[in-house]
């Protein structure tokens, strides 16, 4: 295990510092991206969709100086500011119209939280509402629909245990970084419906002239891109193969990788262990867990008086950015149940407004989020042979594509695209056609 981390790691370094002409950039491939979402307070996402509810409860009921200490305001946000409602989200889950005034005269209704990706492998809880984020990224939003998916830069981190460069996902993410050094957020398509792929233009065509027409369709080179990235300072390096096995077998790579990290969403299975290597709750957890520990003779979690079993070493070691990814998931639900006041006590503040102890649906998150690490765990030996191909294949070089006219991408390209031909509310209840 040791020695396959250290020699992913001395790929990355290699690839951080390669040749201008054979590595290129991911900005390069899919030039328009966004900046991870700036929720400003962060009592407004959380693991615990519950627990959000309360807070909108508890701040809408509180008013004047309570309130404004309870929002905890910021230069872009207090409970004064009107904005526009975040796209797609014209009426809460109680059919209200969503909020775009100033919360402190007309809160309205608490909007159903919805699953975001907070950093790499978390799914957590959001409240949809504009008023109470610094900066949500609208142009996410009003791209985001059963169709798409989204690829998220980790950051680059020197020296870092060996991990993946980039994530997929179906879900809205935040672009959160476990290492304080967020990437970029890129969605495969920049129209709602699948449409207007996100990728420099004529590089399908360039790849279908080099490759054939097969496995050459924008969700091929993102498979592509997933299984083939590299981490760099000046963000991931992707080589371009000129050989039609190469690529092919990057793919089925690549699809794998999505599919793993889809959790069985747009009709896919839910992931599996192969052999029935199940993870199961062999000793129930405690109600407030405050530590976790890993047996690894037993292949076994931990976690007070509870045990999980069996959990793969390769899942138990999985990082990103230097970062375990179990621990600190772990470690944010803890911290959400511990902080949880008694029936009796009063919560100071909004963070203070959590889940009851550890609950159900984390547990259930918790073994698939085992799994789902030790499938891709699993993956990495298949990534490594597909780098040593790389490194003895031809490959598609930067003064290929432009010489094809595919670089530089054109500026309009790296903005987004106008997606609607429909009334978005703006401040107030005033409508704007964009």
């Amino acid at each position: 295990m040791a020695a396959r981390r250290t020699a992913a790691a001395a790929t990355a370094t290699t690839a951080g510092s390669g040749e201008e002409s054979t590595l290129l950039e991911l900005d390069e491939l899919m030039p328009w991206s966004v900046r991870p979402l700036r929720t400003g307070r962060p009592w407004v996402s959380g693991p615990d969709p519950a627990a959000l509810r309360a807070r909108w409860e508890r701040l809408a009921a509180a008013e004047g100086p309570e309130q404004e200490r309870l929002f905890r305001p910021s230069r872009s946000r207090t409970p004064h500011t009107p904005v526009a409602a975040l796209p797609g989200r014209s009426t809460t889950g109680a059919g209200a119209a969503a909020g775009t005034g100033r919360f402190a005269r007309e809160p309205g209704a608490c909007p159903d939280p919805v699953r975001i990706l907070h950093g790499p492998f978390d799914e957590q809880w959001l409240l949809p509402d504009h008023r109470l984020i610094d900066a949500a990224r609208p142009e996410l939003w009003r791209v985001g629909d059963e169709r798409q998916l989204f690829t998220v830069e980790h950051g680059y981190v020197p020296q870092a245990a060996a991990g993946p460069a980039l994530s997929v996902t179906h879900l809205l993410p935040d672009g959160h970084s476990p290492a304080g050094r967020p990437g970029r957020i890129r969605p495969l398509y920049r129209r709602p419906g699948a449409t207007d792929p996100n990728l420099a233009p004529g590089l399908l065509d360039v790849v279908r002239t080099r490759l054939g027409p097969r496995e050459t369709d924008p969700e091929s080179v993102l498979a592509w891109i997933l299984a083939a990235a590299l981490p760099a300072p000046s963000g991931c390096r992707i080589p371009l193969p000129a050989d039609a096995e190469v690529w092919a077998a990057g793919v089925e790579l690549g699809r794998e990788l999505t599919r793993v990290q889809l959790r069985g969403a747009r009709g896919g299975e839910r992931p599996r262990l192969p052999g029935g290597r199940r993870p199961y709750v062999r000793a129930a957890l405690p109600a407030r867990p405050t530590g976790i520990v890993y047996d690894a003779e037993a292949e076994a979690l931990v976690i007070g008086d509870g045990r999980i079993s069996p959990v793969p070493a390769g899942a138990w070691e999985f990082t990103v950015s230097g970062v375990r990814v179990l621990e600190l998931w772990f470690d944010r639900r803890t911290a959400a149940a511990v902080g949880a006041v008694p029936e009796d006590v009063e919560a100071d503040g909004l963070e203070g407004v959590g889940a009851r102890g550890w609950t159900p649906e984390w547990t259930s998150e918790l073994l698939e989020l085992i799994t789902v690490l030790a499938l891709l765990d699993g993956l990495r030996p298949r990534q490594e042979a597909l780098r040593a191909r790389l490194e003895q294949a031809p490959l598609i070089s930067r003064d290929e594509l432009r010489a094809a006219g595919v670089l530089p991408v054109p500026a309009s390209v790296r903005r987004p695209a106008s997606v609607l031909g429909h009334q978005e509310e703006g401040p107030e209840g005033q409508f704007a056609l964009l």
